[in-house]
């Protein structure tokens, strides 16, 4: 293809800046989980360089996600992608994040929650690694092995369909069984699921931690633990690439919506 000179007179046309990435966090009463959201954004903004990236809770931290829209919206920003940093699509994912964006001055996309998907079990893996999991040796370790993934707990099923998948996708790494657990809303727990693993004779297992940061739940499930127990995923490189592959791919599959706030007459 022939590219033509711009015309002396024309005038270059502005870049258009990207659509701001809007992490929704839960929040925790816990400061360690504030301290290692803040952290992981910070391992975004050095993965994309110039990209806005802010941060919005659902509840208990400040900002609150209305709170980061509407600051967004009275800064001009043109548009957000809204990232749930969350594991499945529970209340939180099909009800809460949708109406705040319905509510936002500012067109907006909402992202798929970080679970399930194959970097999020890089992650997990890393975290059983780090806590001292080591692949069964022979075929009797093996049948002695398992693993509970500890999560948070949903009443929806499929937010706990979604917790079942991420388990398969585990299992598949470690070519060990592994069996989700829930720290409230569904069963199993995870003293419960331990026990259920030991009367089938896997008496070799570790608990791996769902969780983004410290917490209750976390703490609770790390406490259910029999031996190994990873540590939060937390500031985990591959969380940081996941949150921009959602981003991503918001920005290619997700329509936007246009808040009832952008909408109202100034």
């Amino acid at each position: 293809m022939t590219a033509y000179p711009m015309h002396p007179g024309a005038r270059p046309r502005p870049a258009v800046p990207p659509s701001a990435l809007v992490v929704v966090a839960h929040g925790s009463r816990d400061p360690r989980a504030l301290a290692t959201v803040r952290r992981l954004l910070e391992r975004v903004r050095a993965l994309r360089p110039g990209l806005p990236v802010h941060l919005g809770h659902i509840e208990l931290n400040a900002p609150l996600l209305p709170g980061t829209l509407d600051e967004l919206g009275a800064s001009g920003t043109a548009s957000a992608v809204l990232v749930p940093l969350l594991f499945g699509r529970g209340h939180h994912v099909t009800r809460d994040i949708p109406d705040a964006a319905a509510a936002a001055p500012l067109p907006t996309r909402v992202a798929d929650p970080i679970g399930p998907h194959p970097l999020l079990v890089d992650a997990l893996h890393a975290r059983l690694t780090e806590a001292g999991w080591q692949a069964p040796r022979d075929a009797e370790s093996r049948r002695a092995s398992a693993v509970v993934l500890a999560a948070a707990g949903s009443r929806a099923p499929v937010s706990r369909a979604d917790t079942e998948r991420i388990a398969a996708l585990l299992a598949a790494r470690l070519g060990v069984p592994v069996v989700p657990a829930y720290a409230s809303a569904a069963d199993p727990t995870v003293p419960d699921a331990v026990r259920a693993l030991a009367a089938r004779g896997r008496t070799r297992v570790a608990v791996a931690s769902c969780f983004t940061a410290p917490g209750r739940f976390a703490t609770e499930c790390a406490t259910a633990a029999p031996g190994t127990v990873s540590a939060p995923l937390g500031t985990h490189p591959a969380m940081a690439r996941l949150l921009l592959h959602r981003y991503d791919q918001a920005l290619r599959t997700a329509a936007p919506v246009t808040g009832a706030a952008a909408l109202a007459p100034a």
